[in-house]
């Protein structure tokens, strides 16, 4: 995230800090609340029989950090890995504790602030992925963003009841 600049549109009005991103053929946000740091794609060590959405676990920093597919997630069918592949890790409040989490992008775009008046209700039309999903849409120069509701993605007591497969296995992961 270092890398990425910050596009600020003037205006009195408030917003936020969105992290964009590039995930198929949409360009998504998450809020820079959440995200702790954003890392090249390498050394996933995957767990066997876990949900196909969970990649595996990162080791950062000696903390033991699961990775989520966001492609799998979201759409049912994986990422393709490339140089420009990355995992963002954010944290995540589960109870009262920050609990870290990466997810698997296919390229960081740029840290942008979107005004609140810029940011529009989830369009009745499908965005394919579920609706609670998805926070709002954005837009910055003529480029509409997702915005992503985190919590909701990777509400980690729902990840940990997904795919039928052994249960601590996922805990353990997440």
């Amino acid at each position: 995230m270092d890398d990425a600049s910050i596009v600020k549109e003037s205006s009195d009005a408030e917003g936020s800090q969105y992290l964009t991103f590039k995930l198929g053929d949409e360009i998504y946000g998450i809020s820079v609340d959440h995200v702790k740091e954003v890392n090249e794609f390498s050394n996933v060590y995957v767990i066997p029989r876990v949900p196909a959405f969970i990649k595996g676990v990162i080791n950062l920093r000696g903390e033991v950090v699961p990775v989520i597919d966001l492609s799998q997630r979201l759409y049912g069918r994986p990422i393709e890995i490339s140089k420009l592949t990355c995992i963002a890790v954010l944290e995540l409040k589960d109870e009262d504790e920050r609990v870290p989490i990466g997810i698997v992008i296919d390229a960081v775009k740029e840290v942008v602030e979107i005004r609140d008046d810029k940011i529009e209700a989830t369009p009745e039309f499908s965005l394919n992925i579920r609706d609670d999903f998805v926070s709002g849409v954005g837009k910055v120069r003529d480029t509409f963003i997702v915005l992503l509701n985190v919590e909701t993605v990777l509400n980690i007591h729902e990840l940990s009841q997904i795919g039928g497969a052994d249960e601590d296995r996922v805990r353990i992961a997440l």
